[in-house]
């Protein structure tokens, strides 16, 4: 039974922390996204989303020339004694990365949606542009951000081919739920890949559809629909 449990913390252990590294950085690019008026802001979008399109193992071999020993920054990370590759931390690094486009594109609708009358106000009566975004920018967003968190989470729990490409498959150490389900599948142990299955399955719907409650605009669809 311990066999099962591992991948499980595991995977929910890397998707918690690339879930926060996404939102951390996903909601300052986004916010820096809305209030940018030039030409290249959807240039600079479309970039920063290619991983949500691009094949997993695209993205895992573009963050191995990058981090790589023999990579841009695999050396200078190494003489620092910083390894991620074949590592928890590294399975992380990959699955923020291809959770981070949820966060943005979720982030950049919201503050986009916030009435910006409000936030002139606020500068108006003398309020910091950094006590704007957390007291007038950030509260009035948070719903449409905390639902691209989530979608980020059920992202990065289910993340496969980066990881695999960056990470490798160790049990115990990087071997996360989708990995342990590809192993047990090629090892033809059905019941332990069912039940893994099961969980992914069970957690990614409960994040999905907590998203969906959270999405902005959820309520007035819901009212739209009881109304006569």
């Amino acid at each position: 039974m311990s066999s099962v449990w591992v991948p499980l913390l595991l995977s929910l252990k890397v998707a918690a922390w690339a879930t926060l590294l996404a939102t951390v950085l996903g909601v300052a690019v986004a916010y820096g996204l809305s209030l940018w008026s030039s030409r290249w802001c959807d240039l600079v979008d479309a970039v920063l989303t290619l991983p949500m399109v691009l094949p997993p193992t695209v993205t895992g071999y573009y963050l191995l020339v990058l981090l790589g020993r023999r990579g841009w920054l695999g050396p200078w990370l190494a003489e620092r004694g910083i390894e991620l590759v074949f590592t928890w931390q590294g399975a992380v690094v990959a699955a923020s990365v291809v959770a981070f486009p949820m966060v943005l594109k979720a982030a950049r609708a919201a503050f986009l949606d916030v009435d910006h009358r409000l936030e002139q106000a606020a500068a108006v009566l003398g309020v910091s542009p950094v006590a704007v975004f957390f007291r007038v920018s950030l509260p009035l967003a948070a719903r449409g951000i905390l639902a691209g968190v989530l979608l980020a989470f059920a992202r990065a729990l289910g993340e496969f081919g980066a990881t695999l490409m960056v990470a490798g498959s160790i049990p115990g150490r990087t071997q996360t739920l989708s990995i342990a389900i590809y192993e047990a599948v090629q090892a033809g142990e059905d019941g332990y890949a069912n039940f893994l299955v099961l969980v992914t399955s069970a957690t990614c719907v409960v994040a999905l559809c907590l998203a969906a409650w959270l999405a902005p605009g959820a309520n007035r669809l819901r009212k739209a629909r009881s109304s006569p």
